[in-house]
């Protein structure tokens, strides 16, 4: 997820303050990691820089000066050709997990307990996702699901490779 197109979509609704940004994306996006304040007000200066918002000036008060900020037209325009403009589905094909099942062939390990191993920190990381699901809300529930639908596709190569690893142990063998 890109964190600065995010800010900036949320910025589009309302001027905001920098904390008030953060929790915003916190409440919405943040389930599991939330944003640090830093990263938030280094990405503001770079928007700021960028001309993609503008201050609208400082607020004293018993803390440290507080800066409002709104979008601009030209931050406006990036988010919405950010919104539009589909995300590549899986791009990269050299997943981790497929390096590490070829590396454990190569150098004659038990792919089949690596890919077992996998398969229980996935079945781990559903359980965890289903549990959050039944204590959240819409937005939680959406969440949680594309990352079951993610594991599921995981699961299921897991599974298509092991039936497939002595045949492709003598394919690497061969090469």
């Amino acid at each position: 997820m890109n964190n600065s197109l995010t800010l900036l979509g949320l910025l589009n609704r309302e001027p905001s303050y920098g904390y008030d940004l953060k929790h915003s994306y916190d409440r919405y996006f943040g389930t599991g990691k939330a944003l640090a304040f830093g990263q938030v007000y280094s990405t503001l200066a770079r928007m700021v820089r960028d001309e993609l918002i503008r201050a609208l000036g400082e607020e004293t008060g018993a803390g440290p000066d507080r800066k409002k900020y709104e979008i601009t037209g030209a931050g406006e325009d990036k988010v919405h050709e950010w919104l539009f403009t589909p995300d590549v589905p899986s791009e990269n094909l050299q997943s981790n997990l497929f390096a590490k099942t070829v590396i454990a062939l190569l150098l004659g390990n038990d792919a089949e307990q690596l890919l077992d191993l996998q398969r229980s920190e996935h079945m781990a990381r559903m359980r965890e996702l289903t549990r959050l699901k039944q204590e959240g809300d819409l937005l939680q529930i959406l969440m949680c699901d594309h990352g079951l639908f993610h594991i599921e596709a995981d699961l299921r190569w897991i599974d298509l490779t092991g039936a497939r690893l002595t045949q492709l142990k003598k394919e690497l063998q061969s090469a």
